[in-house]
């Protein structure tokens, strides 16, 4: 076969200096033939942790900033986990440092025989590099990777640290992870000499006697973290608060002396302390958001595995090795009246907020046991041929998972996911033997506390399916042909959520007038028979049985609880047409109770009103060329100022009608001061303090008597009688 060629001028790039045409390659491409071994880059020490940063910590924006500070905090909580460390202090310092000091043991200041380096040195400098591999110094601990302090030490411009040991203090400090000594005082500004034929570890005074322990203070390099990266304070505060449950007894110390503005310490040096001796169940009270249908209960036990790890032997070589490792279960929980979950689980005090075997092994035994307690129980607890899921057991839940163990597997140096494969089974086990034997305890407080739970499962359970069955149908006309929505409901024609309205109105009578009132276009009516029941105090099983809660729920059609949806809510305003008086009040706040713990998301868009009806009609006579008029007052004092008003101009009042309730009015009354959108006024109801609120619905509608007694007792006076009619 001939092969043809066709001349070509060279481009630049295939040009020598001098204009001649570029050597040949022998088909190949030129940065082919130009990438060899010498363009490979080997990072030695530290220059890996400053080329690549975000492989250590993650990000180098805030989170990267705390997950350093993370480092240096957790290897004091380290000491305290040893049961040799029960103080730290962290120091946010105005000048962009922090300082984390303890009253540990010290970091080793001895020669490490291997490199010849003090202890310090290595600690700093050395990646992989620590007393938490297996060497028996600490046999829980949170830092495992041998790489926090040097990662930090690296990202750092420049870091201090001071050691009391031994009767003596010693010093070093580091600029971006190179040993040496600055000229002046603080600051990385200050001139520094790196050490040259050999690194010093100084002895710069005395300690006293039986005083140990670490100090560590250093500045981010800004070359590395981004201008807006800033030490989170609130998370720093949260990180201390947990800490201090996790391990009681110790005591951390956060003071703030930046003078940040919106942050605690803006006027002035701030100090917050934390001590908490109650352990991880006072932990779990603290994250509690609700009244407990249960205690909190107290899981604990221990398991041992088998795992094959490189240890290093006689000879320094690393050789493969089975060990046998001890790990400690322990777990707080407790079942409350709300469907939220708050879940917080730890590996030897590390936060694992993405969870990882613990937590599966938790849940899994969490489903294991509630459905074994329900098979033995299905008749009394009428569960029926339903079949429970894990949010059902889930529902209500506050639980601190903590396992403790030696060299736990995580997955990435940011230690967010437990990845120890044996720790699933261990957990599991423990949680199914003790949580068995407390849900089958014969004493009589136990027994109560489980049949409570039990059923707030299974009403859970039976809210998801009713929930479901409500998706699967169609929301508006298909659902009254099929005649799933209560009968009483006087539906309206638009399909438009946006336009609707739904009025809830009490009693028939009020009905009548609202159905001859309405515009059916875009009104729907439903009534209700006089108070619903109360269900601050009610179980959601008793709710569900109550029509009137039930007929809501299912012309909302949204759901409710953790299923509550708001993008299927089949109105755009719910409305609360209640009568003016004493019961009415009564009914409103009935109702809003049961929107706020059961369909609060409706609450939250501001789509929940109560409607104003008038109180009085006044009619005046006609009078020469003044023809007669009627008006409306909303309240005593409007009815008074209008009958002064009438009575100066000489106006005679033929009529007074005081409305005691909305059936008294006739349907074009109704109809222009309650219903007619021109002239209506609705009262929008808001959470702006949804814990404010939650507050005050469990005082007034709380199955707790007394605190509601002494909250009448003391309000008594404030209550102007002549109101209790209005």
């Amino acid at each position: 076969m001939a092969l043809s060629t066709t001349a070509r001028t060279p481009t630049p790039s295939q040009s020598t200096s001098n204009g001649g045409p570029a050597p040949r390659t022998n088909g190949k491409k030129p940065n082919e033939s130009g990438y060899t071994a010498r363009h490979l880059q080997v990072l030695e020490g530290l220059e890996a942790v400053r080329k690549r940063p975000g492989m250590y910590i993650g990000t180098t924006d805030s989170r990267g900033l705390m997950h350093c500070l993370w480092e240096i905090i957790d290897n004091a909580v380290d000491e305290a986990l040893a049961e040799v460390c029960d103080h730290i202090d962290v120091v946010l310092l105005a000048d962009g440092s922090v300082e984390v000091r303890d009253n540990g043991r010290g970091i080793p200041v001895d020669a490490e025989p291997r490199t010849g380096l003090s202890g310090v040195e290595v600690v700093f400098t050395k990646l992989h590099a620590g007393g938490k591999f297996g060497g028996g110094s600490y046999t829980a601990s949170g830092g495992l990777h041998g790489v926090g302090a040097s990662v930090v030490n690296a990202l750092s411009s420049r870091l201090d640290v001071q050691v009391d040991r031994g009767g003596k203090t010693y010093a070093m400090s580091f600029r971006r992870g190179e040993p040496g000594t600055f000229a002046d005082g603080l600051g990385p500004e200050a001139d520094f000499t790196p050490f040259t034929s050999g690194s010093e570890l100084q002895v710069i005074g005395k300690a006293k006697r039986g005083v140990t322990g670490s100090r560590i203070r250093y500045w981010a390099d800004p070359s590395i973290f981004i201008k807006t990266a800033t030490f989170d304070y609130d998370g720093l505060i949260a990180r201390a608060r947990q800490t201090s449950f996790l391990i009681p007894g110790l005591t951390i110390v956060i003071r703030d002396e930046r003078g940040v503005p919106g942050t605690p310490g803006e006027s002035g040096p701030h100090e917050q302390v934390f001590q908490h001796d109650g352990g991880i169940s006072e932990f779990a009270e603290f994250l509690a958001p609700d009244p407990g249908v249960t205690d909190t209960w107290r899981l604990q036990g221990e398991g041992t595995f088998t795992e094959t790890v490189p240890v290093l032997d006689a000879k320094g070589h690393m050789t493969s090795t089975a060990v046998e490792r001890d790990c400690a279960v322990d777990i707080a929980l407790r079942w409350g009246t709300s469907y939220d979950t708050t879940t917080a689980s730890f590996v030897n005090v590390i936060s694992t907020p993405k969870g990882g075997t613990h937590t599966t092994g938790f849940e899994q035994a969490l489903m294991k046991v509630f459905k074994k307690q329900l098979e033995a129980n299905a008749r009394r607890l009428k569960v029926g041929g339903d079949k429970v899921e894990k949010d059902d057991v889930l529902a209500g839940l506050t639980a601190v998972v903590t396992v403790r163990l030696a060299e736990p597997q995580f997955e990435g140096q940011t230690k967010e996911v437990l990845g120890t494969s044996a720790v699933r089974q261990i957990v599991s086990q423990v949680v199914e033997s003790q949580l068995n034997a407390q849900l089958s305890s014969t004493k009589r407080d136990d027994k109560t506390q489980a049949t409570r739970l039990l059923e707030k499962v299974v009403a859970e359970m039976k809210t998801r399916i009713s929930a479901r069955l409500h998706k699967e149908t169609q929301r508006r006309k298909t659902a009254l042909e099929s005649s799933s929505l209560p009968g009483k409901l006087k539906d309206c024609r638009s399909t438009d959520n946006e336009r609707s309205e739904l009025f809830i109105v009490e009693g028939d009578s009020a009905l009548g007038t609202g159905m001859a009132a309405r515009n059916s276009e875009y009104q729907a009516l439903l009534p209700i028979r006089g108070k619903i029941l109360n269900v601050q105090k009610a179980s959601i099983g008793d709710m569900l049985k109550n029509a009137e809660c039930a007929a809501i729920i299912q012309v909302v059609g949204a759901g409710s609880g953790r299923t509550f949806d708001l993008d299927l809510a089949r109105y755009g305003k719910v409305i609360l047409m209640t009568d003016a008086d004493v019961d009415g009040a009564h009914i409103r706040t009935l109702l809003l109770t049961l929107f706020f713990r059961y369909m609060r998301p409706l609450v939250d868009a501001g789509r929940v009103f109560a409607a104003v009806p008038p109180l009085h009609r006044i009619e005046t006579s006609a009078s020469g060329r003044a023809k007669g008029e009627v008006t409306f007052t909303y309240s005593e004092q409007q009815m008074r100022a209008r009958l002064s008003e009438l009575d100066k101009k000489g106006r005679k009042v033929k009529s007074l009608q005081r409305y005691k309730g909305l059936g008294e009015m006739d349907a074009d009354q109704l109809a222009e001061t309650t219903m007619e959108p021109r002239h209506r006024t609705l009262r929008r109801v808001t959470l702006d303090d949804a814990e404010h609120a939650e507050t005050v619905f469990d005082l007034l509608m709380g199955s707790d008597v007394a605190p509601r007694k002494d909250f009448l007792v003391e309000s008594a006076h404030r209550l102007d009688q002549d109101r209790i009619d209005a």
